[in-house]
């Protein structure tokens, strides 16, 4: 069976090698060729590997479509024994599969140049094989360059292989680190595209703008090693607005912001934190505590979720890599505070404080990310009829539940810190956001009540709710600006109020329609059908697959026992005497042994 699906893939593959292309006459000839290289590019890239950066996977997709583009087009380079080597020319460009022939060529050398970028990270000689498939692939986007020069060739088509022909350019010569000639090439290929977004409709002008978005970066870090200073900061936002580069640049650039910044931690000796200066020594903590200002701010500008939840995910990997290199300074730190003075040993440690400080930085980033993702998932709880209409899976309250319950634990943990526990004033802020945080999972757990028409269950939580925003407010006068990043419980209070009513109106209802739907043919009394044949009853649960139609396992009923007997004769039976036997067993001694050692007897 997988053999015939991967043969019926084959041949639809092989099916749409063979139409005909658009424009083509029946003779073969063509007024205008056209190919549209960007859109073939990035559409076999993301169905064929790309979008989990398998390269190799791509490369043997890009294989089997030149095989089959050869023997469509009866372009084969000899036979199984002998190499026949054969180029395309002007003169057979009659068909614009031959284009897409060298395009084929070009992208499975760049595949196979990327499949080794990613060895070589591990094995450092296949660098050199890598920038050999890198000049490979530029090699074929100019033989494609050439021959989309022809008069027969439209003239978008040209524009986009000159400006796929100075993308890998720009790429060979960024590999090699000439700067200035990849920097010359990006800008021409990004020009290019540009050109092409603004001569065609939005639909069309979003996959050149893409390209150009992936060029910037590139752009930007090749002017920064020529001199351009200001490039660097341009690189950086870039690179928080984005969560993250990826491609060719992604560990260069990581590598020039990780030493740009321990460039700037030597300058940084201490940190404040809640009154208490601390000296940082530790390099990696310091280049954390620098970006920091930074990744806050990106976060608050991300443009979307998922964007934003990868700048939280880079902040909580980065501040986990530098609370385990304090840990690893804090195991001597310990050993030394258990032999110093017990009249020391209510204050922390400056190691012990920063570590505090770091673990507060982590479950406060935490504690953002769980919020921010409960108020993407209360705004389409808010378009749920729109989404159930679609056919999508709507969101519950109970997926908000699990994200309180996160928070809330969080917030124990914050409690813990050492060194903090004499702080009055930061037990009082995190109880205030416990409670914050309470309310709005009562009033989800309410919600989750509501929908299974349980509305004894939900007023209750929803009185609860009440309490704990009523002990919000009125504890809140000292702690209003740290509660302003907080979910406003004034809001919570009118939500609850208003969902009060319409939580009882919503019973009285039901109520009514229990009462005046039940009938007696519709009640049921818990018999299975065996014990119900002479009465009839509209029992819904006959055409289910939990049907009752016997008692099973059935119940114990009464049987006869296995009699018993009793030997009631033996007490008034005589037994023969038995003395004449005993009497002669008596005569019997020594005499009767002699006797019978030689043979006598009586």
């Amino acid at each position: 069976m997988a053999a015939e699906r991967q043969g019926g893939r084959g041949g639809a593959e092989e099916n749409k090698e063979n139409e005909r292309p658009a424009g083509t006459r029946a003779d073969g000839l063509s007024d205008s060729l056209g190919l549209e290289i960007l859109q073939i590019v990035k559409e076999s890239q993301q169905q064929h590997g790309l979008r989990h950066g398998d390269f190799q996977r791509y490369r043997g997709y890009c294989s089997r479509r030149l095989r089959r583009l050869r023997k469509t087009l009866n372009f084969k380079m000899g036979n199984r024994h002998k190499f026949t080597g054969k180029k395309v020319t002007e003169e057979i460009l009659s068909d614009n599969r031959y284009l897409l022939l060298i395009l084929m060529d070009a992208e499975r050398a760049w595949s196979y140049a990327m499949q080794l970028k990613q060895e070589a990270n591990t094995e450092p000689r296949k660098r050199f094989h890598l920038l050999s498939r890198l000049r490979k692939a530029v090699k074929h986007a100019e033989e494609l360059e050439r021959l989309c020069e022809s008069n027969r060739v439209d003239a978008k088509t040209k524009l986009e292989a000159q400006a796929y022909m100075a993308y890998l350019t720009g790429m060979l010569r960024f590999e090699h680190q000439e700067w200035k000639a990849a920097m010359e090439a990006f800008n021409k290929c990004k020009t290019i595209y540009e050109k092409l977004a603004n001569a065609f409709t939005e639909e069309q002008a979003v996959l050149y703008n893409q390209r150009v978005e992936e060029i910037s970066p590139n752009i930007r870090y090749c002017a920064y090693n020529i001199g351009d200073q200001s490039a660097m900061n341009e690189l950086m936002q870039m690179r928080l607005r984005s969560g993250g580069t990826e491609g060719l640049l992604a560990e260069k650039l990581e590598a020039l912001i990780t030493q740009t910044r321990a460039k700037q931690a030597a300058t940084m000796s201490e940190v404040e934190w809640r009154g208490r200066t601390v000296p940082v020594k530790i390099d990696k903590v310091r280049i954390f505590l620098l970006g920091l200002a930074d990744n806050e701010a990106a976060i608050v500008q991300a443009d979307n979720e998922e964007t934003r939840e990868r700048l939280f995910e880079s902040l909580l990997s980065e501040c986990r890599d530098a609370i385990q290199a304090v840990r690893e300074d804090l195991k001597p730190d310990q050993k030394q505070r258990e032999h110093s003075l017990e009249g020391d040993s209510g204050k922390v440690s400056n190691i012990q404080y920063l570590h505090s400080y770091l673990t507060y930085i982590k479950l406060s980033t935490a504690i953002k990310r769980n919020e921010s993702m409960a108020k993407s998932l209360q705004k389409a709880l808010l378009q749920q009829q729109r989404s159930e209409e679609d056919g999508k899976r709507t969101p519950r309250p109970q997926d908000l539940i699990r994200l309180y319950d996160i928070i809330l634990q969080n917030l124990v943990e914050l409690t813990q810190l050492p060194g903090l526990e004499e702080d009055k004033s930061f037990q009082k802020e995190i109880g205030l956001k416990t409670l914050v945080y309470k309310a709005y999972r009562c009033f989800f757990i309410a919600q989750s009540y509501v929908l299974v028409k349980k509305w004894s269950e939900a007023l209750v939580l929803y009185e609860r709710v009440l309490k704990y925003a009523g002990e919000v407010q009125s504890g809140a006068g000292a702690f209003t600006n740290s509660l302003k990043e907080l979910p406003d419980v004034q809001d919570l209070i009118t939500q609850v109020n208003a969902e009060k009513y319409s939580l009882q109106a919503a019973a009285i209802l039901d109520a009514n329609d229990n009462h005046e739907t039940e009938s007696p043919s519709q009640v049921k009394d818990g018999k299975p059908l065996s014990e119900r044949f002479e009465t009839f009853c509209l029992d819904p649960s006959l055409v289910s697959k939990q049907v009752s139609l016997v008692h099973f396992p059935p119940g114990f009923q009464p049987i006869p026992c296995k009699p018993l007997f009793f030997d009631l004769a033996l007490n008034h039976v005589a037994f023969p005497p038995l003395e004449d036997k005993v009497e002669q067993k008596a005569k019997s001694g020594l005499t009767g042994y002699i006797k019978g050692i030689f043979g006598f007897k009586s």
